[in-house]
């Protein structure tokens, strides 16, 4: 009788420690899948970015916006035809 009843306290113990595991898991696998929520936002604002940069990147290196600053910035022009030297080998 008492070996029943020590089987039986043992059952329910690791029923109610089986019962708060799930509870642990299923608060855990919430807090991981709002976690990952968060960060594929922020692969998402990244991945933007980076068009965002590589559009930049190529409007920049355009030989037109480089000849209009090279002009406006640094008052560079073209030299005329009696500085242009061609050598030929």
């Amino acid at each position: 009788m008492k070996a029943r009843v020590l089987l039986l306290v043992l059952i329910l113990a690791a029923d109610v420690g089986s019962a708060l595991a799930v509870v642990y898991m299923r608060h855990q696998s919430r807090h991981l899948s709002v976690e990952l929520g968060r960060m594929e936002s922020v692969r998402d604002a990244a991945v933007a970015e980076w068009s965002r940069l590589q559009l930049e990147q190529a409007w920049l290196a355009d030989a037109s916006q480089i000849e209009q600053k090279a002009r406006q910035e640094l008052s560079m022009a073209p030299p005329t035809q009696s500085r242009i030297l061609v050598i030929h080998p």
